[in-house]
């Protein structure tokens, strides 16, 4: 009987430790893990704060170009102006000899069309553009009169070799 109860005590001092040391190696673990999620987290978002420098959204010099309310003219908020110059920049798309604004004129049965803009400020736009094939980039200026009129012009275009 003696041996049967400290033969069960020691298996209860060994059961106890295990189950103490299980849960501080659990616990260590979810703080290293926390830890190294939020320098993740925190390294993303200063990868996304450098990525969107050169933007529209994020250039308070370039948003104040838009408001002439000083110099007598209309406030143009940038809110609404990207998506209006994302959609007229895209609808010149559905031209049958492709987009003019890529630089590029038609190689083959296929179009030239822009897949996708980014407005850098007040005055630049990059977009990408294919043909299915080929794919290149463009630098445009666009212009933004006092009647919300909006016209681009072609700066430099390149057309990346197969």
């Amino acid at each position: 009987m003696l041996y049967l109860f400290i033969l069960a005590i020691l298996m209860n001092v060994f059961t106890y430790m295990f189950y103490s040391r299980e849960v501080k190696f659990g616990e260590e673990r979810y703080d290293k893990t926390t830890k190294k999620l939020r320098d993740s987290i925190s390294l993303m978002t200063t990868k996304l704060a450098d990525a969107d420098y050169f933007s529209l959204e994020h250039n308070e010099n370039a948003q104040n170009y838009f408001d002439n309310e000083a110099s007598g003219g209309k406030v143009i908020l940038f809110e609404k102006l990207i998506p209006v110059v994302t959609e007229k920049l895209l609808d010149f798309n559905a031209n049958p000899n492709g987009n003019p604004y890529t630089g590029q004129d038609k190689i083959g049965p296929n179009k030239f069309i822009i897949n996708k803009i980014k407005i850098l400020n007040h005055r630049w736009i990059i977009a990408d553009y294919s043909n299915g094939e080929l794919w290149g980039e463009v630098l445009l200026k666009y212009f933004v009169d006092q009647d919300e009129k909006i016209t681009f012009e072609v700066n430099q275009t390149w057309l990346y070799q197969k």
